[in-house]
């Protein structure tokens, strides 16, 4: 198509098209109207000469001059959020967003740390050996029995676990997760003097740690593969917790030793009738020992000694020896009641007595 400029075109204003005008820049109409006969003077009946002068000219017309009525169009700049006064490590410190980050991942690991020393008491191992070989032994409600050991709790990973050596628990799921939860139970008796937020989320993260670690071991230990079927274990486990924090809780409600050893008898031996009580005055006398001590200590503590914050009393293993021996008021009870004070307060198997209920 070739465009003549022969003669100006002009076109009524009522038939002008509206686009052509908006199509046009503000800046190239203003250079057009300007200089219209020096334009059409240079130009030649070529379009593509045509176009590279129109664009020299829209080009010149498009620097800003004191005279041009393009100059009162002023250059936006590119940013216009004024640049900040303090540092980003500033700003996140005084709205607290680095603090309580920072805190999160303390007790993060704290709780961590914490829920392994509770894991390591009464830790116990499957050989895959076994599991190929058939020899693995099972329990009258078909558990699974490993071998005790492979933990850090008392007893070391070598000699065993005291829960399983002397206590008579056997080494199986059910025993760590029993034993596990009640080492739980008394640092949750601890978070609770700490703040209500902290308080939960010390809470909240050892429980969590606690059933992240008891589904691998169903996976990896007991070859539990189905998820659906974990998943069911696990809802099982959550009401044993609820309930067992909610009988220990009476216990210390109506500050009754004999309350808590029922509470110990059925969780920690099912409800066994052939318990020794030894091993239930033990397991009591250990939990309050245990509650005592960690009363006295810290926040700071806690953190500081994570995997062995149960090393510093006797444990149950000394508790289970100190119930054989008599103190003052228990040697009068016994005199009243016929008993030797050489012999140990109760005997294994004795039903009725005072000092077994």
């Amino acid at each position: 198509m070739t465009l003549s400029l022969e003669a100006p075109i002009s076109l009524p204003p009522q038939q002008t098209p509206r686009n052509t005008i908006m199509a046009t820049p503000s800046c190239c109409r203003a250079s057009l109207s300007r200089r219209p006969i020096s334009i059409l003077g240079q130009i030649h009946p070529t379009s593509t000469q045509t176009s590279r002068i129109l664009s020299s000219q829209c080009a010149r017309a498009a620097v800003p001059s004191p005279a041009s009525p393009c100059s009162s169009t002023t250059k936006r700049p590119l940013h216009t959020t004024p640049k900040p006064q303090i540092s980003l490590a500033e700003i996140l410190k005084k709205t607290g967003i680095a603090q309580t980050t920072g805190r999160s991942y303390m007790i993060y690991q704290a709780t961590e740390q914490l829920h392994k020393a509770c894991a390591a008491q009464a830790e116990y191992t499957i050989d895959p050996e076994d599991r190929k070989a058939s020899k693995l032994k099972h329990t009258p409600d078909g558990e699974e029995i490993g071998r005790s050991g492979g933990g850090g709790g008392e007893g070391g990973s070598a000699k065993g676990s005291v829960w399983h050596e002397e206590m008579g628990l056997l080494p199986t799921f059910s025993t760590w997760s029993q034993v596990t939860m009640l080492h739980m139970y008394l640092l949750v008796v601890r978070f609770r003097d700490m703040p209500k937020i902290q308080q939960t989320t010390f809470q909240d993260g050892l429980v969590n740690h606690f059933f992240y670690e008891a589904e691998a071991k169903m996976d990896l230990v007991h070859n539990l593969t189905s998820r659906v079927i974990r998943q069911k274990y696990l809802k099982d486990l959550f009401v044993q917790w609820r309930g067992l924090v909610l009988a220990y809780d009476e216990a210390l409600a109506k500050d009754s030793d004999a309350v808590l050893a029922g509470a110990v008898w059925r969780n920690l031996y099912k409800a066994d009738e052939n318990v020794d009580v030894r091993r239930l005055a033990a397991a009591v006398g250990y939990m309050r020992r245990g509650m005592a001590d960690l009363a006295h200590k810290g926040e700071e503590d806690l953190v500081m000694k994570g995997k062995r914050v149960f090393d510093e009393w006797g444990g149950v293993k000394a508790e289970l020896r100190g119930v054989d021996v008599p103190s003052s008021q228990v040697k009068g009870l016994m005199d009243a009641e016929g008993l030797s004070s050489s012999e140990p307060a109760v005997k294994e198997g004795v039903k009725g007595s005072r000092f077994g209920s």
